[in-house]
């Protein structure tokens, strides 16, 4: 496996397999959020969206996107904190450590850019995401949960680079 840069040719893949890998949550979402995880031209071009793919380079195994200061992508960063989402593993890769190099990929990128921590939202019913970002050093931050429409309730996380 290794990660890059998403490619024009692969949004409708990408954009696939984080509609299925959000599928447990979704039940009763808007249709606009879930277009808006199926867009993942959209993402590309208004943050960066990265990919983990399989040795041959085309079998996508996990996405991410990550929010730099400035991207409308961004929910709850501040100026001095970098945000990722949607982070999205195939269904056939799960639990072979891709979501954790991508959110390991996303942590390093704003440490070496200069960040004092990162931030992401998740819904509480991701339970198996939130044993991930804990292990990563993620600690909740519950003064910063939201809800983006009525009824729909995330909750925050970070990771301070000063630990």
């Amino acid at each position: 496996m290794h990660l890059r840069r998403a490619r024009p040719d692969e949004y409708d893949a990408i954009g696939a397999v984080t509609v299925a890998a959000y599928e447990p949550v979704l039940v009763g979402a808007e249709g606009s959020y879930v277009e808006r995880l199926r867009n993942a031209e959209a993402r590309d071009l208004e943050a960066e969206l990265w990919v983990a793919v399989g040795p041959d380079d085309r079998e996508l195994l996990g996405t991410v996107t990550l929010c730099r200061d400035g991207s409308s992508w961004r929910e709850i960063a501040m100026a001095d904190e970098g945000e990722f989402r949607m982070l999205a593993v195939a269904p056939q890769a799960q639990g072979q450590g891709v979501g954790e190099a991508l959110a390991r990929h996303c942590v390093d990128r704003f440490r070496e850019s200069g960040a004092v921590g990162v931030v992401l939202s998740s819904t509480p019913g991701m339970a198996d995401a939130h044993r991930l970002y804990e292990r990563l050093g993620f600690r909740r931050l519950p003064e910063r949960d939201w809800q983006p429409v009525p009824g729909v309730q995330l909750w925050a996380f970070r990771k301070d680079f000063d630990e």
